[in-house]
């Protein structure tokens, strides 16, 4: 596995800013999910767990 970069600003109540080396996108935060500008989101499973989809 490789290094990773990626760095988070909160906007407001459930949007973020995210950027990382592969470029910038902005994530909605729904409950348990988690959608982003690109098209991807996440399911948290648990405390430090989600599944990437």
């Amino acid at each position: 596995m490789g290094f990773q970069f990626s760095r988070r600003k909160r906007l407001g109540r459930g949007l973020s800013l995210n950027v990382s080396k592969s470029g910038a996108s902005i994530s909605k935060r729904a409950g348990r999910f988690t959608l982003n500008s690109r098209g991807r989101g996440s399911l948290r499973i648990g405390k430090g767990t989600s599944w990437r989809f």
